[in-house]
């Protein structure tokens, strides 16, 4: 048998705007316009903000482990901007919060959730979005079946699935990648490569020279994009949902950024990470480049910008405030979010609010008067073992008990 090729493949990296600001006109036609940018660009802005904010209540002991987003804006934001806003659906992992904020989750859901608040998980019914999903990888078998529900019931609609690097080192991502694949489902994996999973960088994440290219197993159609660039973010993610919303099946989007931040207030990537990398990213950080291409339009000056900086301030102060003063939940709310009618047992447990046997009956032996715990009641009254049972009567017929 001769010797032949039976697969070639390639994967394409686009950049729009580069770290200086400049834009490269003929790629960015029929992309964002400038009011989009600077209305991105604001909202970039807030979130930065929100971010900033909910680091100082971790700090400050007024709320648990928090994951910071920052330098992931840009991704995020203009990732979502493709999406048709109540009609698409957002499935994220937990640095998404730009994106799900710009379709309408009220801000103070993301500290509720972050305080351990399960408030901040009843996503209003109007938005199409799914909770922030810690458990790495999860999400994406959660955002194929979503596809898969609205291609059987021919809905015009798709799924947008954010995940990390490190999603992809998860068993739960192969086995979303190949179904998604096979069924022609209408979602879109945007895999945030902000080059840390956890403190494990990217280099001992893969052997692959991309995540990009691990798409291409699965015959999907991906591409690498810079996530620092609203321009090639938002481009990449218009023309895959546009296949998706299409019947042409799902793609994979690598957009390549940096953590900014620690992994979460609970890390300090100091240990790992070098200062000069950081050096580097920082000067690539999303809104310096944004801002940059608004000035050199002239839609952006400093006065402009401490203004926004002022009113994001408000925002998130507004926000925070939301977050700390609401009233405490019922202890109810425990069941009664869970069930259309509560099954006995959960039943019981909210009677009772004890999960455990003898708090829920306190009838049991131990918990009866002294006269009702004596050797001659039965078995069925103190509610002991058959096995001690039997040793207590053996003991009495044999006059030692």
């Amino acid at each position: 048998m001769p010797r032949k090729i039976v697969y070639k493949a390639e994967v394409e990296f686009l950049q729009i705007l580069d770290e200086s600001g400049q834009l490269d006109a003929e790629l960015a036609e029929g992309t964002l316009t400038d009011g989009e940018v600077k209305s991105l660009y604001q909202k970039m802005v807030i979130c930065r903000a929100f971010d900033e904010a909910a680091f100082r209540l971790q700090r400050s002991g007024r709320m648990g482990t928090y994951p910071q987003n920052k330098g992931q804006e840009a991704t995020s934001l203009a990732a979502a901007k493709a999406l048709r806003k109540g009609v698409d659906y957002i499935v994220s992992f937990y640095r998404d919060n730009a994106a799900m904020i710009l379709h309408g989750l009220p801000m103070h859901y993301v500290l509720l959730h972050w305080m351990g608040d399960e408030r901040g998980n009843a996503i209003p019914a109007d938005l199409s979005m799914s909770s922030l999903c810690v458990a790495i990888g999860t999400q994406t078998l959660h955002a194929v079946g979503i596809a898969w529900a609205f291609k059987l019931r021919k809905e015009d609609r798709a799924v947008l699935c954010f995940l990390g690097d490190g999603a992809t080192s998860t068993g739960d991502f192969h086995e979303a990648m190949n179904l998604a694949a096979v069924q022609k489902v209408p979602c879109v994996f945007c895999c945030v490569n902000n080059q840390w999973a956890i403190s494990t960088p990217r280099s001992l994440q893969t052997a692959s020279e991309t995540f990009a290219q691990k798409a291409l197993a699965y015959g999907m159609p991906t591409i690498q994009v810079d996530g620092n660039d609203v321009f090639a973010v938002y481009k990449a993610h218009r023309d895959a949902l546009a296949r998706a919303r299409s019947g042409q099946g799902p793609s994979f989007i690598e957009a390549l950024t940096y953590r900014l931040g620690d992994h979460t207030t609970a890390d300090d990537a100091r240990r790992y990470r070098r200062p000069e990398d950081l050096a580097a990213a920082l000067a690539r950080d999303p809104l310096v480049r944004t801002r940059k291409y608004l000035e050199s339009k002239g839609l952006w000056n400093d006065q402009d910008e401490t203004h926004m900086q002022e009113h994001a301030s408000q925002i998130v102060h507004d926000v925070v405030k939301v977050a700390l003063e609401i009233e405490k939940p019922a202890v109810a709310d425990l069941f009664d979010y869970a069930f259309a009618e509560l099954p006995p047992d959960l039943l019981r447990q909210k009677q009772t609010l004890r999960t455990d046997s003898i708090g829920q009956d306190p009838g049991q032996a131990g918990l009866r008067p002294p006269k009702e715990r004596e050797i001659g009641a039965t078995v069925a009254d103190v509610r002991i073992s058959p096995l001690a049972a039997s040793q207590i009567e053996s003991l009495t017929r044999q006059g030692k008990a």
